[in-house]
């Protein structure tokens, strides 16, 4: 299928308008659009906010007080006099107990699965195992583990008690935890023994034991057997913990109080510990997943994820609407994730982007290799999805699910734009700003465009942003992070263009622009047009003009199995880059390199190739211990032959 940027793909039948929570909200209000829902949204942001709590039923002690007190970002205070718990509204005893929950599937073939009613009972008895290794309220409980259900009863349990939780995957490396964890002192770690993916056993006991020695605050770790062996001195088996008979229980806390520390990349420095509030994430993840993915009890809801990006903690975020959650844990090769989708009856589908483009580029054909027809919305994140994934999706997935691309970020721990049933889809499209979401793009005057590239900004605030950095006590490293371009605005670090029809496009991140001929240009475009060719199998663009000098334009391409970079390949990647944007575009150089770096979460890694090319030492440029790949940045060194 051939396609354009703004192509129609997808258009809502009067009955999904009618059944979608969302458009039952609109009606509620008397709107008559979606444009003047989201309007009323951002403008009377305490009635919206007001109305999701309502709306939702959420378990709590709302109170008389106002939505927020203090005027301006940051200092907004969210619900003061609230009290919530996360995970009595995972939980919340008024759901059909006997519904499934959890079901979790591993490349090893194990394959188990939770009630509501079940989960429940194994978070009330490591709630209490918990409580007598003395984990209270405000304590850190740090947990290095893979997606797997004793990773989701450790994180509600320790909700419950109103300790707060941080965890790792275990495919990174002790210096990459010990970055995270020594910043917030946990009292206990959770570890797993070791983990398997693409078929091989990874032992990690050794590397638990230089966390637990780099851990000095910890009274205990608790070790889970994942690869069936023994524990190690000074380590509590996950059994041992439990306590069968123990009873439910959930303290409520401030609206405002910790309830999970997630990180930055640490790719250039050592990572922040962002900080995100029980009541806060409650609203927002109920927001998101029912109204934009009009996610609710009967849905089956699945996204690739590990324990260490923002995305598993959304994953988690579908209990909260009454949804069963998939879990999976192992290697997405080939056609495995579309097989376990079909395999669960998955109805919400979400992958990274990359998944998406792959299977394209490996020619599968899920829709008719595999039943996907309870399939009725597919998310893609974690980069820009081009038009062609867009129509791909269409073409060889189904007709029917509606296709959302979401940008957000781990900042808040969800999107700012991504999808809605009530609006057509357009390829290579985001179809909205998210409800509660003031979303603007800033020209180089800091003032609100339409139609035109510019920076991604918020000018009002939402309730999952940070409540704060851990260890920043003054709130300088916040402020810095996100309000030192525009006082009072929150910039986070993208290009999008909002069009006027309330659309959006992503151009990938305002730190790694490229810039030619004083014409600003995002790098989506460009990875868009590369990664089309079959020889490569992916590829990164960097621009080395800094201070107003024009540098030069490299492309990097790592190349297909098999295939050489001859003049006649580099001739045709310049050509389409010519023809498809512009003669801007055009590289300077095409270099082929092993691999792409990119972070354990699988995001290029532009900037630091930059300061490298610029004559940064590797050492310095990126943290190795946060990258997927390292071993590749030592290509991109301007001694080593280029």
């Amino acid at each position: 299928m051939s396609v354009t940027e703004g192509d129609l793909l997808w258009e809502p039948s009067e009955d999904a308008r009618r059944r979608a929570r969302v458009g039952r909200l609109m009606d509620e209000r008397g709107l008559g659009s979606y444009d003047e829902l989201w309007r009323w949204s951002v403008t009377e942001v305490d009635a919206f906010w007001d109305t999701v709590w309502s709306y939702f039923g959420v378990l709590g002690e709302r109170g008389d007080g106002p939505v927020r007190e203090g005027a301006g970002m940051p200092g907004v205070r969210w619900f003061p006099g609230a009290t919530i718990n996360y995970a009595r509204n995972a939980l919340r005893a008024d759901r059909d107990q006997d519904a499934t929950a959890v079901i979790f599937r591993s490349e090893t073939g194990d394959q188990r699965t939770l009630t509501y009613g079940e989960l429940a009972t194994q978070v009330a008895e490591v709630r209490q195992g918990l409580r007598e290794l003395g984990v209270t309220r405000g304590d850190r409980v740090a947990a290095y583990v893979p997606n797997i259900p004793e990773a989701l009863v450790l994180f509600l349990a320790t909700a419950s008690l109103g300790a707060i939780w941080s965890s790792c995957s275990p495919d990174f490396g002790a210096p990459s935890v010990i970055d995270r964890f020594t910043q917030i002192e946990p009292k206990v770690l959770v570890a797993v023994d070791g983990y398997p993916y693409n078929g091989k056993r990874y032992d990690r006991r050794d590397v638990v034991r230089d966390i637990q020695a780099a851990l000095p605050t910890l009274s205990a770790t608790v070790l889970i057997p994942y690869l069936g062996t023994d524990g190690h001195e000074g380590t509590i088996g996950y059994d041992d913990l439990r306590r069968p008979g123990a009873e439910p229980g959930f303290d409520d806390v401030p609206f405002e109080h910790p309830l999970w520390i997630l990180y930055s990349s640490g790719t250039t420095g050592l990572p922040k510990p962002i900080v995100h509030g029980h009541g806060g994430i409650v609203l927002e993840h109920l927001k998101s997943l029912g109204f934009h993915q009009d996610l609710g009890p009967g849905d089956v809801f699945f996204w690739f994820t590990t324990t260490g990006w923002m995305m598993w903690n959304y994953l988690v975020g579908g209990l909260l609407a009454g949804a069963t959650i998939v879990m999976y844990d192992g290697a997405p090769n080939g056609d495995t994730l579309w097989r376990l989708a079909a395999e669960t009856g998955v109805t919400y589908f979400g992958v990274g982007a990359p998944y998406i483009l792959a299977s394209m580029k490996a020619g599968l054909d899920p829709g008719k290799t595999f039943d996907l027809s309870r399939i009725r919305g597919i998310g893609s994140t974690g980069s820009p999805l081009p038009p062609e994934g867009f129509a791909w999706l269409y073409e060889h997935v189904g007709r029917d699910p509606l296709v959302g691309s979401f940008s957000g970020g781990t900042d808040v721990a969800t999107g700012f734009v991504g999808p809605c049933p009530l609006l057509p889809l357009r390829a290579g499209v985001i179809q909205c700003r998210e409800l509660g979401a003031k979303v603007e793009a800033y020209g180089d005057a800091g003032e609100p465009v339409v139609d035109e590239v510019g920076e991604l900004v918020l000018t009002e605030p939402m309730p999952s942003m940070p409540i704060y950095f851990w260890n920043d006590e003054s709130g300088e490293r916040y402020r810095e992070s996100y309000f030192a371009m525009y006082p009072g605005v929150w910039r986070h670090g993208d290009w999008i263009k909002i069009l006027p029809d309330g659309g959006n496009v992503i151009y990938g991140r305002s730190d790694s622009t490229l810039n030619r001929g004083g014409v600003r240009m995002g790098t989506a475009d460009f990875y868009r047009v590369v990664e089309a060719f079959d020889e490569i199998a992916d590829s990164l663009v960097v621009d080395t003009g800094q201070l107003g000098q024009e540098g030069r334009l490299l492309l990097y391409v790592q190349l297909a199995d098999g295939v050489e970079l001859s003049e006649e390949v580099t001739g045709r990647i310049r050509a389409a880059l010519r023809s498809t944007l512009s003669p801007r575009h055009v590289p300077d150089e095409i270099r082929a390199v092993p691999g792409i770096p990119r972070t354990l979460s699988g995001k290029k890694l532009e900037v630091p190739v930059r300061k490298i090319l610029l004559g940064t030492p590797v050492e310095k440029a990126a943290n190795p211990d946060a990258m997927a790949n390292p071993e590749v940045l030592t290509h991109f060194m301007p001694t080593s032959g280029h």
